[in-house]
């Protein structure tokens, strides 16, 4: 690392720092988008966002997998891992429920949709950007992987989350 004030910080004021970072983050994306939507509408900004995330999630999951050390099909377990560094886990509450080969992720409170009903705008119909997001990074984790929304705006079945995404281990 060359940020030598980094390196000093104390573990508290790193995670403070880490919490910055993945918020500002998350405000980037935002912003980038929200440029787009207003200047040529919700469609244009959903198609560059899925484009943007088709190569974004794939060097997050790359990243991760090489931090934790997995192997080259981490399954059920390594994908668990995984999830849990991906910038959204420090910024949004999600939980995971595995039972044998399939792995849930629900996203129980959602920064982005948080902020758009905050601002009064619509929300962001995140389920093909997600569809592409959560299948190329599970993908990435171990290419036998399945993913399929369970519940997504606009296509919401479950109003308990924001929501939520099946992955399925084949074998």
């Amino acid at each position: 690392m060359t940020n030598k004030t980094i390196e000093n910080l104390d573990k508290e004021d790193l995670l403070t720092l880490l919490d910055m970072f993945a918020k500002n983050w998350l405000a980037m994306d935002g912003v980038w988008f929200q440029s787009v939507e207003k200047k040529f509408g919700m469609d244009e900004a959903v198609e560059h966002d899925k484009n943007a995330w088709r190569n974004f999630t794939v060097a997050e999951a790359k990243r991760i997998k090489q931090f934790l050390k997995l192997p080259e099909r981490a399954g059920i377990k390594g994908l668990r891992q995984a999830l849990a560094f991906r910038m959204y886990a420090t910024i949004n509450e999600d939980e995971i429920i595995v039972e044998d080969n399939v792995l849930v992720y629900r996203t129980l409170d959602c920064r982005v949709q948080n902020a758009r009903k905050r601002k009064g705008m619509e929300f962001h119909p995140c389920k093909p950007v997600g569809l592409i997001e959560y299948t190329y990074f599970a993908k990435t984790i171990d290419d036998r992987f399945d993913c399929e929304s369970i519940s997504c705006y606009p296509d919401v079945t479950d109003d308990t989350c924001n929501c939520s995404w099946k992955f399925t281990l084949r074998e």
